[in-house]
């Protein structure tokens, strides 16, 4: 049985952050992603402290084992917040011991805090694990996900 313990990253957990994009990486078998063009120092310690960006990271010791990514974003109808995982993952060897519930509990403790009133998800069907994980904690709404490119900017002459 592992024992770990679950941290909010801070602006100054930048190798925490880098540990976890490799956990990404290696988690979802996209280590081109997470990890080639890996963010500046400067821009991590800004997106870490900014009030928006949530990162959570599970550790054994000081090995990074898991962690979530998760977005706040406000409401404009009314006075309160939806939070959005963006990412979850877990190191292969340490799945299937509660690590992923317990990131997700205490996104839950955070987004409480924070006045939010959902977190929310997407899960790919095939992923059978994420979707029990999910279905486990929360409601399922079958929707439709729309990938709307940006086009490139044009170079001012």
């Amino acid at each position: 049985m592992s024992s770990y313990t679950v941290q909010q990253l801070s602006a100054d957990d930048g190798a925490l952050m880098n540990a976890l994009l490799g956990v990404f990486g290696e988690a979802f078998d996209d280590p081109d992603t997470y990890g080639t063009r890996r963010p500046r120092p400067a821009y991590l310690r800004q997106l870490l402290g900014s009030d928006y960006f949530i990162a959570l990271v599970a550790r054994e010791g000081s090995q990074v084992i898991g962690g979530l990514a998760a977005y706040e974003l406000k409401k404009f109808e009314q006075e309160r917040s939806e939070i959005y995982i963006y990412d979850l993952a877990v190191a292969a060897e340490h799945r299937r011991t509660g690590v992923a519930t317990a990131l997700i509990r205490e996104l839950q403790r955070i987004g409480a805090e924070r006045g939010a009133y959902v977190i929310f998800v997407q899960a790919d069907p095939p992923d059978a694990p994420a979707v029990a994980l999910y279905a486990k904690l929360g409601v399922r709404e079958d929707v439709l996900h729309f990938d709307i490119p940006v086009p490139p900017q044009q170079q001012a002459s």
